[in-house]
This record gives C-alpha cells, sequence and structure tokens, in this order.
C-alpha cells in the first residue's frame, strides 16, 4: 500500500518526537552514569580496607568453619542466587544478561530445581524467575538510580537471617560487571560460607588497593584483642554490606550505561528513519509538482489547439 503524503508528513513528525525524547533520555541515564562512577570511587577506598582486613583474617585461619549457628549435619545442602536485575526496561540487553549468565552458573552448579532458590533484587528478575517456577524466596524492589549504601543494610540483614536460619548453606551474588562505557561482563561471587575460599574470590574482582591485598602474605598470626569473635562480629557483618553493594553500585552502573547505550542507538535509528521518510517526502512532493506541471502544460496545449 502506497503511503500517501500526508501520511509521510505525520510519521516523519512523530519520528521527530520520539527522538526527541530518546536523545533526552540519553542525556539523563549519561549523568547518572557520570554520578554513580563517581560514587563508585569512594567506595572503592572504603571496600579496599575493608578487603585487606577480611583477607588477614583468612590467611591467619580465623574464618575457618565459618557456619551458621542452626547449622547441623542433618540440614540438606540448598544453595541460594542473589540475582540483580533493574525494576524497568528500556536499558537494552542488560537483564537479559544478567538472567542468561545467572542460568548458566546456575546450570553448572546446581541443576536441580529443588537444590536451589532465588533470592531477587530488582523485579525484572524476581518476574522472571516466578513466572519460570524457580522458588523465589525473597525480593527486593525500588533500588535508587545512585544507591546509598544504607540500603543495602536491609538486604544483608534479611539474607543474613535466612543463612542462620539454614534456609540455605551457600550463597552466591550474581549481576552484570561494568567493564566500560560500551561494555558489561556477567559476574557471580560467593558470599556464604563467609570462608577463605569466598573471601580470595572476592579478591579476583578487586581494583586497586584491594587486588594487592591477594598477594600479601602473612608470616605470623595475630593476637586477637579483645577475642576473635568479637573482631568477626565486628567485620563480617561490614564484609557482607560492603560485597552486596558493590554488586549492586556495579550493577546499577552497568544498567546506567546500557540504558545510554541503548537510547543513543534508538536516536541514531530515529534519525536514519527520519531521514529516509524525509527523502521519500520531498521525491513524492517532486512527483506531485512535476504531475501538475505536466497537466497545467497539457491542459495550456489543449486550449491552444
Amino acid at each position: 500500500m502506497v503511503e500517501s503524503m500526508n501520511e509521510v508528513k505525520h510519521r516523519i513528525a512523530s519520528t521527530k518526537s520520539t527522538r526527541q525524547i530518546t536523545e533526552a533520555m540519553n542525556m539523563v541515564q549519561t549523568v547518572k552514569l557520570n554520578q554513580i562512577l563517581g560514587q563508585t570511587k569512594t567506595y572503592d577506598q572504603y571496600v579496599s580496607k575493608i578487603k585487606a582486613v577480611v583477607m588477614h583474617l583468612a590467611q591467619t585461619h580465623m574464618l575457618d568453619n565459618q557456619k551458621p549457628s542452626s547449622a547441623d549435619s542433618s540440614t540438606k545442602s540448598k544453595t541460594a542466587y542473589l540475582v540483580i536485575t533493574s525494576d524497568r526496561g528500556m536499558v537494552g540487553s542488560y537483564n537479559s544478561n544478567a538472567i542468561r549468565g545467572t542460568n548458566r552458573f546456575i546450570e553448572k552448579h546446581t541443576p536441580n530445581k529443588e537444590d536451589y532458590l532465588i533470592l531477587a533484587v530488582g523485579g525484572n528478575g524476581a518476574d522472571f524467575y516466578k513466572k519460570n517456577g524457580a522458588d523465589v524466596a525473597y525480593e527486593y524492589r525500588g533500588v535508587s538510580d545512585i544507591p546509598k549504601f544504607s540500603e543495602v543494610r536491609g538486604i544483608v540483614k534479611a539474607v543474613s537471617q535466612m543463612y542462620e536460619d539454614g534456609v540455605f548453606t551457600e550463597l552466591y551474588v550474581c549481576s552484570n560487571h561494568f567493564v566500560n562505557r560500551i561494555r558489561s561482563d556477567f559476574k557471580a561471587q560467593k558470599l556464604f560460607p563467609m570462608d577463605r575460599e569466598a573471601v580470595e574470590e572476592s579478591m579476583d574482582g578487586a581494583n586497586g588497593a584491594g587486588s594487592e591485598v591477594k598477594t600479601k602474605v602473612l608470616s605470623a598470626e595475630y593476637d586477637v584483642e579483645p577475642s576473635e569473635k568479637e573482631v568477626l562480629e565486628a567485620i563480617l557483618p561490614q564484609y557482607a554490606e560492603s560485597l552486596v553493594y558493590g554488586a549492586i553500585l556495579d550493577a546499577k552502573t552497568a544498567e546506567h550505561s546500557s540504558s545510554s547505550m541503548a537510547m543513543k542507538a534508538a536516536t541514531d535509528n530515529a534519525g536514519d528513519l527520519i531521514s529516509s521518510l524525509e527523502l521519500k517526502y520531498n521525491r513524492a512532493r517532486q512527483a506531485a509538482i512535476t504531475t501538475e506541471i505536466t497537466e497545467i502544460t497539457g491542459g495550456q496545449e489543449a486550449l491552444n489547439h
């Protein structure tokens, strides 16, 4: 069906309106991305110190046998996956990459549905796993665009209590890791049990001073004051909070980057479509003008005979 000139003109106006929206959204997401990157620098300084202390504790075997107080030999081993996604759409492949990466990780570690459960941070992940019949034992929606450290405390408290109650015996945090403005990779890191293996795994993704911690070797154990138990009770909750907050901050950075790229692509596509429609409109207009000239000339010729 051939479009009329008015229809093409209407499509041009509509597409230009869409381009204005995507341009504005791209600008907003770019501002949010720059803000969260600034906050990440401050966080990195804090988490490197926490990881340094915990790594020292791990090297002196103070983290050995870190098990929930309610765990016993009769408790069935169950793995939990804390999956971080967004609450909204228009973020490109961000959510699909996080869910696909999590699914592959689950298939590798716990292929039987009865052996794992999902803890969802973000509506997209919660809705996906509910729809697919997974055991979603916890969900949290409404994470801020620029997350505050205080936001994760409730999440960590709830998850830690579930671990202490024996709901699961192992926990992995699964999310997108921001590499740069055009690339993000899936990342899974062990949070519970908080043993030496889990701590060393977390060091693999550390930056700056944190990445140097792993290479340090201690030749002597600590003299602990007032006691090992009190030191662990003070530092381990902070460590858990820092890991979860870091994962959420990292995932949000990847989300804003993906959204910015998606809006830029949509803006570019709208521009290409507008150019194509304007060319089509101009050709149709030229054809209409040519037809009119031909008709006028033909009419004039008829009058002259």
